[in-house]
């Protein structure tokens, strides 16, 4: 079942056992969300990641970005709070990061710049105690052609 973007004021609720039905739609988009270069200061701390194009205006000005750009990683973290935005699976007792399929990062995220996500359910399938669902996660950027990143997320959700 293939679907036009819902754009919720709430997130979508989707019971646990009616996941399979759902294959095909796209949730969201999420709200913008500004990276700001705290952020990037304090993901850099956090990871050991010091690089000066995410850190030195100066340096980073010099590069064919013009400027300071948003870690990879730290996109992506921010999957886990958008797509709670847009979709809540009920009836679960646990829900887990099984891992990613395919990441990748199409165009650099400025800091400063604001994201939002789409998350397509591409594939549930049976899991021991529930479901395995698989979620291409398209990190839009405000006034850019190319994503900041595409994600195939692996969830795990027990009923």
């Amino acid at each position: 079942m293939t679907s036009v973007p819902i754009t919720p004021t709430a997130p979508t609720t989707v019971a646990l056992a009616d996941l399979p039905q759902h294959v095909g739609t796209t949730f969201g988009p999420s709200a913008w969300r500004t990276i700001t270069q705290e952020e990037v200061n304090d993901f850099a701390d956090l990871t050991g990641d010091h690089n000066p194009i995410h850190l030195d205006p100066e340096v980073a000005a010099q590069t064919p970005f013009g400027g300071t750009i948003v870690h990879g990683y730290l996109t992506l973290s921010l999957v886990v709070p958008l797509m709670a935005e847009i979709l809540e699976v009920t009836g679960v007792t646990t829900g887990i990061n099984y891992g990613l399929d395919r990441l990748r990062f199409p165009a650099p995220v400025r800091v400063g710049a604001r994201i939002r996500v789409l998350s397509t359910l591409r594939e549930v399938t049976e899991a021991p105690g529930g479901y395995q669902a698989v979620f291409e996660n398209t990190f839009e950027v405000e006034d850019q052609a190319k994503p900041g990143a595409v994600a195939l997320m692996i969830v795990r959700y027990y009923g």
